[in-house]
């Protein structure tokens, strides 16, 4: 695995509420790398370094700064991605209706903290009667079920949450789902789980041929779900549970409660241990009584799902990209063992970050074999955070020692602490490199950055390497046929070399003059060659989003790609801007100050929650003329970079710029902004000559001046629900 990563421990310790605007900014800018980068590896890359519960850590990190500093908020942080794309065996099926994934949570005050949310976005009291369901959460493989005329037409994995793989034949094989239902709506999508009991499970590895057997449950049903002979599914013994829906014709029932049980009457398997509950404290209760009760259900759980009961605050609630406001899981704690750290290794990921890795004694946690661990950068290691704060109680990390492995979910787990008393004689305490591994370039760590970078840029290979990876992930250009192996492979070959994106376009033109083309080497023929150039080809067309994420610019995910062509809706608007901004006299390290007067950068950071820290990593990589070299001769083979579509193409708002501005009374700022973007609005953080219309709630301040000042349009809180045909 090559992959960046950055600091986590040191962005634990130090309470949010010690924070100044000047530390909050750094932490937000580390936790966006951060995110992204385990995106990316996990999503794109299959290279996971971060476990489930460090994702979810520093997640709520970031909300909890967010919230202390709104003024400081930013989008660039890396969504949680949803899910994996579909394999290439199975056809694709897209979803009627998105699947998403859920947040976590991982306390008693994080539950508290979730139903407190859910009332502050609803505006509603603390006495106000707020119902929920919990369930457990199941171990296993999401399947969506179509059913038509009340006949199973289709099943599909969650694939990405937007695609999934079409699974039909083998779905029906499973005796828990219904091939006919009497009674349900004309249109019905029911959502759940496949998974596989313990029991048959050991059963199943038991009779396996040659000692190929499944790590855990959960690999047993996705593998037997995703054969391609659908006998083979038939023998394997697999289980459904239904605890959702998408795509229906006509509601269910008003409530979450009421629609599962309207599931059971059609003829699912419903978990009987889902209960409706009143309140935060009830939640709690049904959790610790289903943990209690988890050795001995037979199946794997790895939490409970907390959902708002009422389908109408459903509704109200909404969604963020990939997560529902409405729900969330509460994890049970992860497992811990010991073993012995055999080495350290230091990767360099496209961002150019030095990241150890620990190369562990095997040792078994929670069934699964483990042999690396994140050890995020020097400071962890050190036994100290960003701030110089001890962390485990100040014990370093050496080869040879006795570690204690956290492991939460199936991701590379991290190092939790270090047994003193087992040290070897003789162990010396590690020395993190200060040139890169890979180049020999000097390897520096900025004020305020967690990790230590290559200053190789592109003459660094793992990072020009890397970067092509990136360049051809599923969320970015995705071109069939050319993933991290193939593109690798290309990087080293001396003749059909791809050393930076261009070169993927110009590969079939210089394959036609080579003495040995690509169809004559092992591993491709004619057909698998044509197709792959074809691929190529029809990748000379891409959204303006895509193009963004793909350059690899640090800070730069894919909601921040998404915001910015939203709002710039072309790549010369875009690299226009960056280019006068970088003309402007507070470059490349401007301050506040310098931004409320310049309209260069005002134009980019006035977009609603793009920050400084993104402005001037998007700015510096289009004015550094290496890259931007690079960059410019990859949109030289591009045929067409598509802009954006709007959500909504004829709303009275479709298009324009908004500010919220002042308290609003009867739909939260959140929901304000939501509905906004919903009907094609752009949303801004601040008034300029370009704002169509600010919505001023009472205590309307410097916004609303502004406005007046420049002539906007400025209406109140009844005018904007009228506007919008209501709530």
């Amino acid at each position: 695995m090559t992959s960046d990563t950055s600091e986590t421990s040191g962005l634990r310790d130090r309470p949010v509420e010690d924070l100044d605007p000047e530390s909050a900014t750094r932490e937000l800018a580390a936790l966006a790398a951060m995110l992204e980068q385990a995106n990316v590896a996990y999503h794109g890359e299959d290279a996971p370094f971060l476990d489930d519960a460090e994702y979810d850590r520093l997640k709520r990190r970031n909300a909890a700064i967010e919230a202390r500093f709104p003024e400081l908020k930013r989008v660039d942080s890396p969504s949680e991605k949803v899910g994996a794309d579909p394999a290439a065996p199975f056809a694709k099926v897209t979803h009627a209706q998105r699947m998403l994934s859920l947040d976590n949570v991982f306390d008693r005050e994080e539950v508290t903290e979730f139903d407190a949310r859910i009332r502050r976005y609803l505006g509603l009291g603390p006495e106000d009667p707020l119902a929920y369901t919990a369930e457990p959460k199941i171990d296993g493989l999401s399947l969506s079920l179509r059913y038509e005329g009340g006949r199973l037409v289709q099943a599909a994995t969650r694939g990405n949450g937007a695609v999934g793989e079409n699974v039909t034949a083998n779905a029906r094989t499973i005796d828990d789902i219904p091939q006919a239902l009497d009674g349900a709506p004309d249109v019905l999508e029911v959502r759940g789980e496949v998974y596989m009991s313990h029991e048959d499970f050991a059963a199943l590895n038991a009779r396996a041929p040659g000692g190929r057997t499944f790590a855990n449950p959960r690999n047993a049903a996705a593998g037997s779900l995703r054969q391609l002979d659908a006998g083979i599914t038939r023998d394997r013994p697999l289980k459904f549970f239904a605890y959702a829906w998408g795509e229906v014709s006509e509601p269910l029932a008003d409530t979450q409660s009421g629609a599962i049980g309207r599931l059971a009457d059609l003829g699912f398997r419903t978990n009987p241990l889902t209960r409706r509950c009143d309140g935060p404290g009830a939640l709690i209760a049904a959790w610790e009584e289903i943990e209690a009760a988890r050795a001995m259900l037979g199946y794997d759980i790895d939490g409970v799902v907390y959902k708002v009961d009422s389908l109408d605050y459903q509704r109200r609630l909404g969604l963020r990209s990939t997560t529902p406001r409405w729900a969330t899981a509460h994890k049970f704690p992860a497992e811990l063992a010991w073993t012995r750290l055999e080495a350290i290794d230091i990767q360099v990921g496209r961002t150019g970050a030095l990241s150890p890795v620990a190369r562990l004694a095997p040792v078994t946690v929670g069934g699964v074999v483990v042999s690396n661990a994140t050890l995020h950068n020097e400071d962890y290691i050190a036994g100290r955070a960003a701030d110089g704060s001890e962390i485990r109680g100040g014990k370093d990390i050496r080869v040879g020692d006795w570690v204690q492995i956290y492991r939460a979910g199936d991701v590379i787990p991290k190092v939790a602490d270090v047994d003193i008393a087992r040290r070897p004689d003789g162990a010396e305490p590690f020395a993190f490199p200060r040139t890169c591994p890979e180049c020999g370039s000097d390897a520096v760590r900025e004020a305020g950055d967690s990790v230590r970078r290559c200053t190789g840029g592109l003459v660094c290979p793992a990072q020009a390497l890397e970067k092509l990876k990136h360049f051809v992930s599923r969320a970015a250009f995705d071109i069939e046929g050319l993933g991290a192996k193939q593109v690798e492979m290309f990087f080293h070959d001396d003749v059909l070399r791809v050393r930076e994106p261009a070169d993927i376009f110009t590969l079939p033109a210089r394959d036609a003059a080579a003495d040995i083309p690509l169809a004559q080497r092992e591993g491709y023929g004619e057909v698998s060659a044509r197709n792959l150039f074809a691929a190529i080809e029809a990748k000379r067309r891409i959204p303006l989003a895509r193009l963004l994420f793909s350059l690899g610019i640090r800070h730069l995910g894919e909601v921040a790609a998404q915001d910015l062509a939203r709002h710039f809706q072309s790549w010369e608007a875009l690299a226009g801007a960056a280019d006068r901004a970088a003309q402007e006299p507070a470059y490349p390290e401007p301050d506040r100050e310098s931004l409320r007067a310049s309209p260069a950068w005002g134009e980019i950071t006035g977009i609603d929650g793009v920050g400084l820290t993104l402005a001037t990593s998007l700015v510096a990589a289009l004015a550094s003329p290496e890259e931007r070299a690079a960059i410019d001769r990859l949109v030289d083979q591009l045929e067409r970079i598509d802009p954006p579509e709007g959500q909504a193409k004829d709303s009275p708002v479709t298009g324009k710029t908004i500010v919220f501005t002042g308290t609003l009374e009867k739909m939260t700022r959140a929901e304000a902004k939501a509905r906004a973007e919903a009907l094609g609005a752009k949303v801004s953080g601040s008034v300029s000559a370009k704002t169509d219309l600010v919505v001023a709630g009472p205590g309307a301040g410097s916004k609303a001046a502004r406005a007046a000042e420049l002539g906007v349009e400025t209406i109140d809180e009844d005018g904007w629900i009228a506007l919008i045909g209501g709530i």
